[in-house]
């Protein structure tokens, strides 16, 4: 017979009594664990000749290609991707050559070389094979799916801000979503995907792809860029100014078809009946590009040949965090995506989950979520004008397309469902949201009054 299972609070309590030094050991180490994983001194993710950081992201035309970025060595330049069409076999046959082009990174793991090799004129619906060089030698192979035609089922990921802790608490709820969504094809990041700023930028990336592991090799990766992607130069100075990270521009092959004041940072493709436009928030909000960035939105909204359109931006145009308010976003884009009626704002920045009650038309529906372990307080408007709403949660969330029908669902760390309602197309009468609240888990609110570290605006950091 098992003996019955000790409670934690138990546990820790006979662990001080018995150990006392132990105990002190254990709470001081989780009070201040720190950001990443890797003890001072030590070089956990230099560059080796071997490709790491793999990540394959949508071309602007889904079905026909997709770009694959890698890292390596300085000793590798100018390195080749090969891609055929996937077979049971190991002899594939004669696989197709692509050269890359390579960009120098130099950070606390020593000089980088970064590459990016861009695929085109692939077959729709087709499972493609493919690998990239290191300093002779190869990645493995992966796979990758072209999209399907616009009558065909998709499903795709959606994640909030991962930023923190990454491989200590990002881990378990990527591994959760890819069990939840076995035949997802595209993963959608609502920035800040790494904290950086702090002397530990390139170790936060490492984290950043160990934590996400096969997914960036197994679907198509999409993010947006977030504040945090962005660093202050000449900080407390009169010349002070938000400076995009030397990581961003290297550390993905995005469609390069943005707007021009935001060309790294803003994109946009098609996913089979889903258009998807990234816009840059904190460039909007922050470098002025408000206006330029709302123009370019109406341009590629307005030509938009399908049924569904998704915007992913980082920072929210309603904000359930106290004390933030995005005037501009509102004043220049918002007008654009009610204008061309889109469906979805994917969003983060607030580190807290809520999805904002409709007005007087069903869409588009705004969602703020949260990946990663650090953790805000709602406002009290949050509480009026949003449900459901959350603190104190790690969250993923399934968006399953099919014909005149959207899904979505948000899912805890844990799998439980947390949200989800369906937006049906009714052809010339509009789009319906329908609300599931069957199988959802209670609202959930943060527990404590302040952080480990005596923080009373945060339930966790």
């Amino acid at each position: 017979m098992m003996a019955p299972r000790m409670s934690r609070g138990l546990l820790a309590a006979l662990l001080a009594m018995s150990c006392p030094a132990a105990w002190a050991q254990d709470a001081a180490w989780r009070q201040h664990e720190p950001n990443t994983r890797v003890p001072k001194g030590v070089m956990r993710y230099a560059p080796t000749g071997f490709p790491d950081r793999i990540v394959a992201s949508p071309a602007a035309d889904a079905a026909t290609g997709f770009a694959v970025a890698w890292r390596t060595s300085a000793a590798v330049e100018s390195p080749l991707l090969e891609v055929v069409v996937a077979g049971d076999s190991p002899d594939m046959g004669e696989p197709r050559q692509v050269r890359a082009t390579t960009r120098v990174l130099e950070t606390e793991n020593g000089v980088a070389h970064h590459h990016r090799a861009d695929v085109d004129g692939l077959r729709p619906d087709t499972l493609y094979a493919w690998r990239v060089q290191g300093e002779r030698t190869w990645s493995a192979w992966h796979h990758t799916r072209t999209a399907a035609g616009a009558e065909a089922p998709l499903t795709l990921l959606y994640f909030g801000d991962t930023q923190n802790k990454n491989v200590s608490l990002t881990t378990r709820v990527v591994r959760e979503a890819m069990r939840h969504a076995p035949d997802a094809r595209l993963a959608l990041y609502a920035g800040d995907l790494v904290s950086g700023g702090d002397g530990e930028d390139d170790n936060e990336w490492g984290e950043w792809f160990e934590s996400n592991e096969t997914l960036p090799t197994s679907m198509a990766v999409a993010p947006a860029p977030g504040n945090h992607e962005y660093f202050e130069e000449f900080e407390d100075t009169p010349q002070e100014r938000r400076v995009l990270g030397a990581h961003w521009p290297v550390q993905f092959a995005l469609p390069r078809n943005g707007v021009a004041q935001a060309a790294e940072t803003t994109y946009w493709f098609d996913y089979q009946d889903v258009r998807v436009v990234v816009i840059d928030g904190t460039s909007a909000l922050d470098l002025g590009t408000a206006k330029a960035q709302a123009q370019w939105l109406d341009g590629v909204l307005a030509s938009n040949p399908h049924r569904w359109s998704i915007v992913l931006t980082h920072q929210p145009f309603y904000s359930p965090r106290e004390g933030r308010d995005n005037v501009l976003l509102r004043k220049h884009l918002l007008p654009v995506i009610r204008k061309r009626k889109v469906d979805l704002v994917l969003q983060g920045h607030d580190h807290v989950y809520g999805r904002r009650l409709p007005g007087d038309e069903p869409t588009p529906v705004f969602v703020v979520s949260v990946t990663g372990a650090k953790q805000y307080r709602l406002s009290d408007d949050a509480r009026t004008t949003m449900k459901p709403v959350a603190e104190d949660t790690q969250l993923f969330q399934v968006l399953r397309f099919d014909g005149p029908r959207l899904r979505y669902e948000a899912r805890t760390a844990t799998g439980r469902l947390y949200d989800a309602f369906e937006l049906v197309d009714q052809g010339a009468t509009g789009k319906q949201l329908v609300e599931h609240a069957e199988e959802r888990i209670d609202e959930r609110d943060c527990a404590r009054a302040e952080t480990l570290k005596g923080r009373a605006d945060r339930c966790w950091e």
